[in-house]
């Protein structure tokens, strides 16, 4: 009798708590929305009100990266964009990505 017989180990202790289960996929989404999704929608809101503060006269740059001075602000969210001397050019108000310069608003 060289081979001495196995036993099995009895069972483990109690089962684990179903929140403690659950505890790290809550704190990777709690991670992710304090440094994913929330800044991203200060940056949008802060994009939606710089599109809404347009008005004729300012010196925008579009996505495309097209420069011009807005010469209209149309109802329909689309902007008239002087390029050049004479050349006009209409976009999207949501292809602004930035306002250069401001104008004083017209008493």
């Amino acid at each position: 009798m060289f081979v001495t017989p196995a036993y099995a180990q009895a069972a483990g202790g109690a089962a684990a708590n179903p929140i403690m289960q659950f505890a790290p996929l809550i704190l990777i989404f709690a991670i992710m929305y304090f440094l994913m999704i929330r800044p991203q929608q200060k940056k949008a809101k802060a994009h939606q009100a710089m599109i809404a503060a347009v008005r004729r006269g300012d010196e925008v740059v579009t996505a495309g990266g097209i420069y011009g001075k807005v010469t209209k602000v149309r109802e329909d969210g689309t902007l008239d964009i002087e390029v050049s001397d004479g050349v006009k050019v209409r976009v999207l108000g949501g292809t602004l990505s930035n306002v250069i310069s401001k104008t004083e608003p017209a008493s």
